[in-house]
């Protein structure tokens, strides 16, 4: 008698699926999705190119003041060449003399650094790996940890002694067992630099050394800085370390970068400095969920280096904050799903939502949500389902995409046989 009953069950569910399956296919074709259909401060969108060059341009419009006075130095440095940028966006608040191509000394690491962490993040490289050292770069001068060519450290404890020490036998010997040769690790650096858009940079070694036509600027060295802080952020659990100890204790390392000890929140990153290119520094830090980099170039004195580097990063902490308005997949909207195989679908965040504002001014932002109450199915894990920006007087600072979190099937006679057979095997097997 039960199994009388599943089957008549049976039987009836399946008149229901072509009763529900024809008329959606039959539908299909002259099915719209309306761009009238109800949505939150919905406003039209432009194509990605013009919109990409509104965000910029307004980007640079948040601190137009910070930057005019900038161009006019107004924070009276002495420094030949310096910049500020927030880390996240890169978003210029102070520059001087910014383009200038200057000597980079051991700031020139930084680029070698994010090759090198590039190198373990792709697998070919693991922080245990033993690194030889050859005679080239058991040769070098400068400051050093004194490698012997008979001996071997591992990454880990490279790193440590080019980040901290300012190894220039460790970044050579690091540079000939990823590239190669120096020279090829050489050209993996200016390849990265073009890449990264690094317009006044010509690399002619890897650890900074004064050699003829080997030159980049403050705000290339912001851009590297940037790149290894934002995608390779573990960097910093070597470029914070004040005091440590290399060979069991044999080789003391202290850090080169004083604002390490003085600087509340400092992060890294970098000093460099030679006769001829005098004192530089890439200086980042961070407080209140706003992380900042201030580059300073050919300062007279490595007093004024690491004065100027905070006087940098005071004017951006003091002036701007970072307004926080949601995390990554963080769920903005759950909304319905036409012809779906589920009638849900949450929208989430495709990346953290926020954005730099002067302080005193984000009583003035204005958040506009375009997303649309109802889609249509097939969606795609992932797929852009709408948009929410931030503004303040009209102009956006920052827009992030709203995704699907998750995939959702059309609903089709497979797809609702198979869900309606396997409800069937389950209820046979109850």
């Amino acid at each position: 008698m039960r199994r009388l009953q599943l089957l008549i069950s049976f039987f009836l569910i399946f008149i229901f699926i072509f009763g529900f399956t024809i008329p959606c296919l039959a539908e299909e074709t002259a099915y719209v999705w309306s761009s009238s259909s109800n949505s939150v401060n919905r406003q039209s969108n432009t194509d990605g190119m013009d919109r990409e060059a509104e965000v910029e341009n307004t980007n640079n419009m948040v601190a137009t003041n910070a930057e005019e006075e900038a161009n006019h130095n107004s924070l009276n440095l002495e420094s030949a060449s310096a910049i500020l940028i927030e880390q996240t966006t890169g978003q210029v608040l102070y520059e001087h003399n910014a383009h200038e191509p200057l000597r980079p000394a051991s700031v020139t690491k930084v680029m070698s650094i994010l090759l090198i962490m590039e190198a373990i993040d792709n697998g070919s490289l693991a922080l245990s790996d033993a690194i030889p050292c050859s005679e080239n770069a058991a040769s070098m001068g400068g400051s050093q940890i004194w490698l012997d060519p008979r001996e071997t450290l591992t990454v880990d404890e490279m790193l440590k002694a080019i980040c901290v020490a300012s190894a220039n036998d460790c970044v050579v010997a690091m540079a000939e067992y990823i590239g190669g040769s120096e020279e090829a690790f050489v050209q993996m650096m200016n390849d990265k630099a073009k890449e990264l858009g690094m317009k006044d940079t010509t690399f002619k070694n890897c650890h900074g050394l004064d050699e003829d036509g080997h030159v980049t600027s403050s705000y290339d060295i912001a851009l590297m800085s940037k790149e290894l802080l934002n995608h390779h952020p573990q960097i910093t659990k070597y470029t914070t370390i004040w005091t440590d100890s290399l060979r069991d204790g044999k080789s003391e390392l202290t850090n080169t970068n004083k604002l390490i000890r003085t600087y509340k929140g400092a992060t890294g990153l970098k000093t460099g400095s030679t006769g001829l290119a005098l004192y530089n520094l890439s200086a980042s830090a961070t407080r209140d969920d706003l992380s900042l980099i201030a580059v300073i170039m050919k300062a007279p004195s490595t007093k004024v280096r690491f004065a100027e580097a905070q006087k940098l990063l005071d004017y951006g902490f003091n002036t701007f904050c970072f307004k926080q308005f949601g995390k990554k997949e963080e769920v903005v909207k759950s909304i319905s799903v036409n012809k779906g195989v589920r009638s849900k679908v949450d929208a989430i965040l495709s990346d953290n939502a926020g954005t730099l504002i002067e302080k005193g001014k984000d009583k003035n932002m204005e958040q506009n949500l375009t997303l649309d109450d109802t889609v249509t199915a097939p969606i795609s894990a992932g797929q852009k389902l709408g948009e929410i920006s931030f503004s303040l007087n009209g102009q956006i600072l920052s827009t992030v995409d709203i995704v699907a979190k998750n995939d959702v099937e059309k609903i089709n006679l497979f797809t609702m046989s198979k869900k309606v057979i396997y409800s069937w095997i389950d209820l046979l097997r109850s």
